[in-house]
């Protein structure tokens, strides 16, 4: 109603000074676990969108390649394959063993330290106009970072990527793929990943006072299925989570709409789902 009004109040607040990031509305939505989504006013969508635009091309040239998350041209699909291909490679083509340390971060967002996190960015901006900016947006929120920000998004990358220069520099791990929170490192030596836990611990503690989710720290051999992005995968094939396969059949029951089961019909070209794909037709 009153669009071009709004847009040059925020610009007046900006200029002078005077902005200050608006509260949150809170819904629930389940993701397959229930998760709590902050979703914040127009206003402060508007400015998310032209600080993401501004930051995001700059940010992405300093993440390493094996970081897939809210990512233009990386996603899910993009690093399921790559798993299969690291598996590949750490195997000889299924001639070695390959073992596959898989580690998760307990309530990523919501321990996400501000200091940390504006210390960092400080290192790459020094606009103190810009830093102010970003300040006002990560103290709007508290504690961590609110998940439905798309400038969150950016900061978690931005957050993360000091442990994956971490994995590829001080650990030299060669074969490491991050999916925001959840991450692995592949090697043909059990004991070489062992050694690596106390060390992956320590930095994301000290560092970035982040913590791994005890019941999600698993080192198995790919041979006997390694779970990862809702898919557990093996040397030649992969096939679907099965906590993921009963959800989506009760969801299936529950609404016969053509996109719901063409868009599961997508999801399932993307590993071994033959007999499950034809259920569907």
């Amino acid at each position: 109603m009153h669009l071009m009004d709004h847009i040059l109040a925020l610009h007046n607040d900006l200029t002078l000074g005077k902005y200050r990031h608006g509260g949150y509305e809170a819904f629930n939505i389940s993701d397959p676990k229930p998760r709590k989504i902050h979703k914040a006013i127009v206003r402060d969508r508007l400015l998310h969108h032209a600080i993401y635009r501004k930051l995001y091309p700059f940010f992405d040239r300093t993440f390493i390649a094996d970081s897939y998350s809210c990512r233009k041209g990386k996603g899910t699909h993009k690093a399921l394959n790559r798993f299969r291909a690291f598996g590949r490679k750490v195997s000889l083509n299924n001639t070695k063993t390959c073992w596959v340390l898989k580690c998760d971060v307990r309530k990523f967002f919501e321990n996400i330290d501000h200091n940390i996190l504006l210390g960092i960015l400080r290192r790459y901006i020094p606009d103190p106009d810009i830093m102010w900016l970003l300040e006002n947006i990560s103290e709007s929120f508290s504690p961590g970072l609110p998940l439905g920000n798309l400038t969150s998004q950016l900061f978690v990358n931005i957050y993360m990527n000091e442990f994956d220069q971490f994995a590829k520099h001080k650990l030299k791990v060669k074969y490491y793929i991050r999916y925001a929170d959840d991450f692995v490192f592949f090697s043909q030596s059990r004991g070489e990943l062992e050694r690596s836990v106390p060390f992956i611990k320590y930095f994301l503690r000290e560092k970035l006072k982040l913590e791994l989710h005890p019941n999600k720290l698993f080192l198995k051999t790919l041979a006997s299925g390694v779970d990862f992005l809702g898919w557990v995968h093996f040397p030649d094939y992969r096939v679907l989570r099965t906590s993921t396969k009963r959800r989506m059949m009760r969801r299936i029951k529950k609404d016969l709409k053509p996109e719901i089961i063409n868009s599961y019909k997508g999801l399932l070209k993307h590993g071994n789902s033959y007999k499950l794909r034809e259920s569907l037709w």
